[in-house]
């Protein structure tokens, strides 16, 4: 082992650990896009390999969830174990250690992690992907009596929901949707669809039209969408306050209320306390500044990923804080800590633009992908496959295709 060691820093392929020599610790804090499929990234590379490297990916839930297919959960067309497999089952075959554990911050001029429980994890070189948080201040009440949307455990508490209200007498079900965004009309059409006339969805935000920033080809099948499953659009209007039954709105001077059996928030992050308070450069809105190389400035030993930072191109171009932006930044992620390690040059990361998806309903979705937009259940097709395609594992892929395809055999 130890003359691996020397050859590797004769030929400079190595630099010298400051704090202990061996083993190279890679810390990954994070385990959602960023931080597991850099993690995943990393034990590709057949020279990361223990005892001269640990890698440890560290992450306060036992399972990884992908988000794009949440909403599937809620209307039963997927199982919680195909799109939120545990850490223990998808790093099996690795060589990523996974520590389950709250992260209390980060001393940067130490390097350490220091975890709720009190231990310390030293490392050699990190990487931040641990997202944002809701921000659920915004709007009184918001805390107490609205439903977020965005973890495992909000889409079963929203299933069971569903499930009690149906079962009980009252002739609709109303439920309020905060926020216009790709969230919110994606949960708003699954919601409508499972309900049927049942239901009386509505979807409201302060904008002008719903999902802003997004093609106008994905907007136009929105809009036809949600209308065919009747859902009530609030658009220019503001959320005053929410209580247990009821939302109080705002729509250009005068105050309505309406009673609801619930209501979701879907818009609305924030920074997480200790990435606010590191020792480093901030943009106004709290995120970490990176290098086009996703180094954090003044840190090049650091890595960030993911809408936790501002991240520019060499052209000052900034990549969007979507999950399509992680999952292209960590496999650059990847590479660079290895060029960093063995002393080659970093190469800047650019973002490429791949196009929307959008689920509609049960049945329909929307695709845009460079200029061509496709709605309708060969969207919807087109989409799942797609996802499938992105998930952690081979081993993960072929299970959950397998029980897709022989799923629609059977029906």
């Amino acid at each position: 082992m130890y003359e691996i060691k020397d050859k590797f820093f004769r030929q400079g392929k190595l630099r010298k650990n400051t704090i202990t020599d061996f083993p190279v610790r890679i810390c990954i804090l994070g385990g959602g896009f960023g931080g597991l499929y850099t993690a995943l990234e990393l034990s590709k590379i057949n020279q990361l390999r223990q005892p001269d490297y640990e890698i440890t990916l560290v992450e306060k839930r036992d399972h990884f969830l992908f988000t794009p297919l949440l909403y599937e959960v809620v209307t039963g067309e997927l199982r919680n174990g195909e799109i939120a497999p545990t850490y223990k089952k998808l790093l099996a075959d690795s060589e990523v250690k996974f520590c389950q554990a709250e992260i209390q911050g980060v001393d940067l001029e130490n390097n350490s992690v220091k975890l709720q429980n009190g231990d310390i994890i030293n490392y050699d070189y990190l990487v931040l992907a641990v997202g944002k948080e809701t921000r659920l201040d915004i709007v009184p009440g918001a805390a107490e009596y609205a439903q977020t949307f965005r973890s495992l455990e909000d889409a079963e508490y929203l299933k069971e929901k569903l499930r009690v209200l149906e079962a009980s007498d009252i002739p609709v079900i109303r439920i309020a949707i905060a926020g216009a965004g790709p969230n919110g009309v994606e949960i708003a059409c699954k919601l409508a669809d499972k309900l049927k006339k049942r239901g009386e969805i509505r979807l409201i935000d302060r904008s002008d039209e719903i999902l802003k920033t997004f093609p106008p080809g994905c907007r136009t099948a929105s809009y036809r969408a949600l209308l065919k499953l009747g859902v009530q659009i609030n658009l220019r209007t503001n959320i005053e306050a929410i209580k247990s039954d009821q939302i109080i709105l705002n729509y250009e001077g005068k105050t309505q209320q309406f009673h609801t059996d619930l209501v979701l928030w879907t818009g609305g992050n924030k920074s997480i306390q200790w990435i606010k308070e590191l020792n480093c450069q901030h943009n106004q809105q709290g995120q970490l500044i990176a290098t086009p190389t996703l180094q954090l400035a003044g840190y090049p030993h650091i890595f960030v990923l993911g809408d936790l930072a501002e991240i520019r191109d060499i052209k000052g171009n900034e990549s969007p804080t979507t999950a399509q932006a992680a999952f292209q930044q960590a496999p650059c992620t990847a590479r660079n800590i290895w060029a960093k390690i063995t002393g080659q040059k970093l190469k800047s990361f650019s973002y490429l633009y791949l196009g929307e998806m959008l689920t509609l309903g049960i049945k329909n979705a929307v695709i845009y992908s460079f200029g061509i937009t496709l709605d309708g259940n060969l969207a919807r097709i087109i989409r799942r496959g797609v996802y499938i395609q992105r998930l952690p594992t081979l081993k993960h892929k072929l299970q959950v295709a397998k029980r897709w395809i022989f799923g629609r055999m059977r029906k």
